[in-house]
């Protein structure tokens, strides 16, 4: 089983930047792809969408369109961790932040397709 924690969120205001972490409990976590999705407020109902995409190996990447130039996905292997590097914030980048991992991922844009998840970390933009 692999547990993951997200950390590194807070307010911030436009502009600014902000680099979640996914920390991982299992030495699995190395052959595992992650992906960080993020749901916004007042949507509890809505599946949460997309941001980011990096394979176990490191490459390639991959980004949704709001996130691309704007946001970086990447690994430290040796310490088990993934970073999501976020620069010119948005008031509309405001949402919880949840990073997930699974050793087969098909379609990275789809959350069903990872199993295991982390409790998300809150990111706030403000103006």
């Amino acid at each position: 089983q692999v547990q993951l924690v997200e950390s590194g969120g807070g307010l911030v205001q436009a502009g600014d930047s902000l680099r979640l972490s996914c920390s991982a409990s299992a030495r699995a976590f190395k052959i595992y792809n992650v992906g960080w999705f993020r749901q916004a407020p007042g949507n509890p109902g809505k599946e949460r969408e997309f941001v980011a995409f990096i394979y176990w190996s490191g490459r390639p990447t991959h980004y949704s369109e709001s996130a691309e130039g704007r946001f970086t996905i990447s690994r430290d292997s040796a310490n088990d961790t993934v970073y999501l590097q976020m620069t010119s914030l948005k008031p509309e980048d405001t949402a919880v932040y949840y990073c997930a991992a699974d050793n087969r991922v098909n379609d990275h844009r789809d959350p069903h397709e990872y199993r295991h998840w982390g409790q998300g970390t809150q990111v706030t933009v403000s103006l």
